[in-house]
């Protein structure tokens, strides 16, 4: 039995613009043709998957174990949802299009291990999901792929690996390394928690539509708990002027104390670092040790 959880009225375009981003929610690009879908799905950030090869390789990474709870934002067609819910024990399937909730239960209708949450994924109560999540294995919608990255790994503490197609410049963004043109907020925030790798590339081919960028499959493995407040704000403040140095950069931020440019420049010296050295040369474990010396 699939059991509804409605927890707002889906908007649509919810996958659209929010940032630079990941890769469709999984779904089936035969059926998505068929209902004449192309346009519309183009407009939300959906590219359905169109090739059971590479659902077999999500299938194979992601490692579903008997007693796994899965998380996939976007179930679309239900596509991959179907192969996750015959594994796991529980799966949990978000979906902010309410066009695809009749073809997505009807793929599921077989399973009583699955609870479909019409929502906004970004405004879904991650912590309320019950049974508690233990995996995220997804398709990603393009605009939000890294916001829900993160926001899983802060607020869905069980959860242990992720499997996530997105797109190639985010999967990069969270696997770099210090000093790389890519590194940055994301790739610290990822990086403080888990230990993050670019698994494969992903053919555009796969997908119907075509998308105009290349995607990669991404996996991540929980190291510790996500960054706290204070350290997400420091890693934020860090990166929000790319060419200033650091401890400038954090002394712009409007509820900055008066002498943290100071405190960040003996900080850095501390840590063995020059006092006017640049976020992207700092460490990920080294921007939880700043944050604990402001």
């Amino acid at each position: 039995m699939v059991t509804p959880e409605d927890r707002r009225p889906a908007r649509s375009g919810d996958a659209g613009c929010r940032e630079l981003d990941g890769s469709g929610a999984a779904r089936s690009g035969e059926a998505g043709h068929r209902a004449g879908r192309k346009p519309e799905a183009r407009r939300l950030g959906q590219n359905f998957l169109a090739d059971r090869n590479i659902l077999d390789v999500i299938e194979r990474l992601a490692e579903v174990a008997p007693d796994d709870v899965v998380l996939e934002i976007g179930g679309g067609y239900g596509v991959l949802s179907e192969r996750l819910a015959a594994a796991a024990a529980h799966l949990h399937v978000v979906e902010v299009d309410r066009r695809l909730e009749t073809p997505l239960r009807g793929a599921l209708e077989a399973f009583a291990n699955v609870s479909v949450h019409l929502a906004d994924a970004l405004e879904l109560d991650l912590a309320g999901l019950a049974p508690a999540p233990t995996k995220v294995v997804a398709n990603l919608p393009y605009g939000i792929a890294a916001t829900v990255i993160l926001r899983t790994i802060d607020e869905l503490p069980g959860v242990q690996r992720w499997v996530v197609m997105v797109q190639r410049e985010v999967g990069e963004r969270l696997a770099a390394a210090a000093g790389s043109t890519a590194y940055g907020v994301p790739s610290v925030l990822a990086q403080l928690a888990c230990d993050v790798k670019v698994l494969r590339a992903v053919s555009r081919t796969v997908f119907r539509p075509a998308p105009h960028v290349d995607s990669v499959l991404v996996g991540l493995r929980r190291r510790g708990p996500g960054a706290d407040a204070r350290v997400r704000a420091v890693v934020h403040g860090a990166f929000a002027h790319r060419r200033k140095a650091l401890a400038g950069s954090l002394a712009l931020a409007p509820e900055a104390p008066g002498d943290v440019r100071e405190r960040a420049r003996a900080a850095l010296v501390e840590l063995g670092h020059p006092p006017d050295e640049r976020a992207e040369r700092l460490a990920p474990w080294e921007f939880a040790e700043l944050a604990a010396r402001l």
